[in-house]
């Protein structure tokens, strides 16, 4: 997706980014994205509501490592959910 819509990371220069990153490329975010699917996922498999424990955290420092913009968080967290409940609905059937 991020080589499709091409959007660059932020760069500003009173930001000092704290984070290497594999690509000059930030939407949606990768991490955002691998963070939440797992979240759901393992919340389902252990009947634990993890979402909210572990990707603000991950949103947050994307954020504070100067690597996104809020959009390319936002976006990745809401591609994960869909992802995630996408796999559950096929290989459970169910939501």
């Amino acid at each position: 997706m991020k080589r499709v819509i091409r959007r660059r990371r932020p760069h500003q220069a009173e930001v000092r980014v704290l984070a290497g990153t594999p690509s000059k490329l930030s939407f949606p975010s990768s991490h955002a994205t691998s963070t939440t699917a797992a979240a759901i996922a393992y919340g389902a498999l252990t009947n634990q509501p993890l979402v909210p424990i572990l990707v603000p955290p991950m949103v947050i420092s994307r954020l504070v490592l100067g690597v996104h913009y809020p959009t390319d968080v936002l976006a990745g967290a809401v591609l994960g959910a869909v992802v995630a409940r996408g796999v559950r609905r096929l290989v459970w059937g169910r939501k």
